[in-house]
């Protein structure tokens, strides 16, 4: 007797389906549906970046044969291409970044004690990665003159490394633009690349208590104030407090900043960081700054593992769709590697789970034991019934 449904039906348990009702109901999502609601459109998109399924027809059609497994998943049958498609592109996509904020809400506990530095500051890391697209099909997604693009901003908070904030927008929003619209809590420590580079920022970041590393400009103008003690045996040149003394520089951020010159080794170049944290040691620094490159791993496993690409729906809320389901399936993985004991890498993890996806085993369990023959069913209990030899005979014959 089988005692559990398929791991995906237990992946969507994640979700409290009280919550996505009143996430649907805050954003009147389901008002105009007919038969085919946004629980529906939702398990359908996330089959989508599990299975990357690279169209609505391997969608519905990989759902359709998984036969009597659907009923586990909420669903009556397999959707059709139309229905699906209309749903993405006229659903709200709000819907979803309420959901990913739910879900982040359960995985950033599991995130607690897992983290690189020992200092007691929030560290988060800032990017924004592009995803090219056909101008003449994305005619909404302006980039270049001949060219299509969407922009996904993100904040990654490196307790756990889990995504905390994300924008989308065409490809020729900046990234600073963004990036000014940030809210931090005091004592937090940003890290950024180059890009982020504006004296403003910068200058109202440090009113706020909110400290930041990034790289300095190569023609930024500045004044030494003071030279501090290089560490022995390390990979710092220099450490020095300067004051910005470019246009405008020292009127946006008049404040006292540190200039870190550091020797990358593997790539034989020297990086200078700018930061306005005053206290910590220069190596402390650097390894923050190192830090940020996970931001870009995260990007990168974005973009090999899930279905985000290429897309299913060519307007904007199809698109955005795709991309905040995308981003809550990151988040169910990285709840799955929190749960599992094995050490999972992300990579591995969702490319096993692809074949196992309508398996009937129970999730914990295979986990922690993915390839092991599952545990038997419990036998049930068997009725006890007298034995009666050959010659005994009832009473009364």
């Amino acid at each position: 007797m089988t005692r559990f449904v398929s791991l995906f039906s237990q992946l969507l348990s994640v979700f409290n389906r009280n919550d996505f009702d009143l996430a649907v109901k805050q954003h009147q999502a389901d008002r105009y549906a007919k038969g085919f609601s946004c629980w529906q459109q939702f398990v359908a998109m996330i089959f989508c970046q599990v299975a990357k399924a690279a169209s609505l027809r391997e969608i519905c059609y990989g759902l359709a044969s998984c036969g009597g497994k659907m009923v586990h998943l909420g669903l009556r049958e397999a959707p059709r291409r139309s229905t699906l498609s209309y749903a993405n592109e006229h659903r709200p996509w709000e819907l979803y970044q309420t959901i990913f904020e739910q879900l982040l809400a359960t995985c950033q506990p599991l995130a607690k004690g897992k983290r690189k530095f020992r200092f007691k500051n929030k560290l988060y890391s800032i990017d924004a990665s592009v995803i090219d697209l056909c101008l003449s099909m994305y005619d909404w997604a302006k980039f270049r003159r001949t060219k299509g693009a969407v922009k996904i901003h993100l904040t990654l908070d490196h307790h756990g490394y889990l995504p905390c904030f994300a924008v989308v927008t065409p490809g020729r929003c900046h990234e600073v633009n963004v990036a000014k619209i940030l809210q931090f809590p005091q004592g937090a420590v940003v890290v950024m690349d180059r890009g982020y580079n504006d004296y403003g920022l910068f200058g109202r970041w440090t009113q706020e208590g909110v400290f930041f590393v990034t790289r300095m400009k190569r023609n930024a103008c500045y004044r030494v104030v003071e030279r501090r003690e290089v560490p022995q045996n390390r990979n710092i040149l220099s450490d020095e407090i300067v004051v910005l003394t470019g246009v405008k520089a020292e009127e946006q951020c008049p404040h006292r900043l540190r200039r870190i010159a550091v020797w990358d080794p593997k790539e034989e170049r020297e990086i200078v960081l700018l930061t306005n944290h005053l206290e910590w040691g220069a190596t402390t620094i650097a390894a923050i700054y190192k830090d940020r490159w996970q931001i870009e791993l995260f990007f990168k496993a974005l973009k090999q593992n899930l279905r985000i690409k290429t897309f299913v729906g060519t307007n904007a809320n199809a698109v955005k769709t795709q991309i905040w389901t995308a981003l809550i399936t990151m988040l169910l993985l990285k709840y799955l590697q929190f749960k599992s004991q094995l050490g999972w890498s992300l990579s591995t993890l969702v490319a096993v789970l692809r074949w196992f996806l309508f398996t009937y085993r129970d999730l914990w369990a295979w986990l922690d034991t993915p390839f092991g023959a599952p545990p038997p069913p419990p036998m049930p209990e068997q009725l006890l019934l007298p034995f009666m030899g050959l010659g005994q005979q009832t009473k009364g014959t």
